[in-house]
């Protein structure tokens, strides 16, 4: 292997640019040329790729974001699409490609490798929500602004005696919700895998008001229903002075913690390594703190599990 190409693709999240800067640089260190791709699939078939030197992630591990941009092009899941992509590796020589992304990334990675192009695939989402990885690239630091995020609403949540509904991201999984919630001490989290009950959580404020607590924190998670739908049920059965916030893209945003710059340091080398063994259509993942790999045609077939722990140890604590 004498080339490699990096993309980011999807949505963008934190410590993308440190796992960008971990695949060049440990590449470099084998002397493999490395070739970055903007805007993901788009890019690829554009032609929009340049090479990449030492210097071009030089102070790039405590940015938000991603250098090499991001675009979604649904084209990319038809053979036409995909020819075209592999037209453009051909032209720069490039023999194997590292994707950083979400579920719809690794399918496009994993169409390359049908067609010959070894790809890695890096879990880069804020969602948390891939199979066989604990954890993504993201999810820590999108974690940590919305704790931030509660930590201030409660502020005016207990000045004037209200209850906050407070939507956050992740797609159809309730990792975000669940892991904030129980660091921001939400009194109810409501999550797509654990069905609830509206008036039940109104007899739970009601409750809560009883023994002398006048304001309430409840984190919703974007699956299960926009924020302003929520607040409208809980009306229904009491009036909670209930106000509606949605966090939105901020989720996204910000510097990566710690933890999410040594995590993608450490999977972004990884991939270098299984791609000089010659590995490729492969998902890297962290389970029990242990580097893994599983095929990508596994993670079609499975369905993320988040720790549904954290949801009874919060029913528990929020009493």
């Amino acid at each position: 292997m004498k080339k490699i190409g990096i993309m980011t693709s999807g949505g963008d999240a934190p410590g993308m640019n440190a796992a960008i800067r971990a695949v060049a640089r440990r590449a470099m260190s084998f002397g493999i040329e490395v070739y970055g791709i903007n805007y993901g699939y788009a890019g690829l078939v554009a032609g929009d790729i340049f090479k990449m030197e030492r210097s071009s992630v030089g102070d790039i591990i405590n940015r938000g974001g991603t250098i090499l941009y991001s675009a979604r092009y649904p084209e990319f899941a038809q053979e036409e699409g995909q020819l075209k992509g592999i037209e453009q590796l051909k032209k720069f020589g490039i023999d194997a490609l590292v994707v950083i992304g979400g579920d719809g990334s690794y399918h496009g990675a994993l169409r390359l490798t049908e067609h010959g192009y070894n790809a890695v695939g890096l879990p880069g989402t804020i969602d948390n929500d891939i199979p066989y990885t604990d954890f993504t690239i993201g999810f820590d630091t999108a974690v940590n602004t919305v704790v931030e995020s509660i930590d201030k609403i409660r502020d005016t949540a207990a000045s004037h005696e209200r209850t906050f509904v407070i939507e956050v991201m992740g797609r159809g999984a309730g990792d975000i919700a669940l892991w904030a919630g129980v660091a921001g001490g939400a009194d109810e989290i409501i999550v797509p895998e654990r069905p609830f009950d509206i008036q039940q959580v109104a007899k739970n404020i009601q409750n809560l008001r009883a023994r002398g607590k006048k304001h309430t924190i409840v984190v919703l998670a974007e699956g299960v229903m926009h924020a302003n739908e929520f607040m409208d049920q809980l009306k229904q059965y009491g009036d909670f002075d209930a106000r509606s916030t949605v966090l939105g893209h901020v989720q996204r945003g910000g510097s990566p913690s710690g933890r999410d710059r040594v995590l993608a340091s450490k999977m972004g080398a990884y991939a270098v390594d299984l791609l000089n063994e010659g590995k490729g259509g492969i998902a890297i993942g962290i389970e029990n703190n242990q580097l893994t790999y599983h095929n990508m045609t596994d993670l079609f077939s499975s369905k993320h599990q988040p720790d549904m722990e954290l949801y009874d140890i919060n029913k528990t604590l929020a009493k």
